[in-house]
């Protein structure tokens, strides 16, 4: 399975941005879909993830508040609504799927296909 980021840029204190994630290839069912982001000389971190179904959610506790994660019906598609966003939101994020039944939508480890980054940069 591929996964294609975009919606990342340029964006000042306090504005918004919305990350979408759609995957695509071979037919595979993405039990969860997620997000991580990795900022300079900083590990790649959890942001939020999302079930199969939509209904299970979680978050990072940096971003809950602020940051909302949502699938399309196709359940091949993700977003991340990101408000209120800080210069410490500054990263490349990447998005992830897990492609098997059994795990969590909030461990890395669990996550086993990967898309590109996408830099979003937070200015003061």
């Amino acid at each position: 399975v591929q996964l294609q980021a975009s919606g990342g840029g340029k964006v000042q204190v306090g504005g918004s941005l919305r990350l979408t994630c759609a995957a695509s290839g071979r037919t595979t069912k993405t039990y969860a879909m997620g997000w991580f982001r990795q900022a300079p000389g900083r590990e790649r971190e959890f942001v939020a993830g999302i079930s199969w179904s939509g209904k299970g959610t979680a978050y990072a506790d940096s971003v809950k508040g602020r940051f909302t994660i949502s699938r399309a019906d196709d359940e091949n598609t993700v977003y991340l609504q990101m408000n209120s966003l800080r210069p410490e939101d500054t990263a490349v994020y990447y998005c992830a799927t897990r492609t098997y039944y059994s795990g969590s939508y909030s461990q890395e480890r669990d996550f086993d296909s990967w898309g590109q980054g996408t830099q979003v940069t937070v200015s003061s």
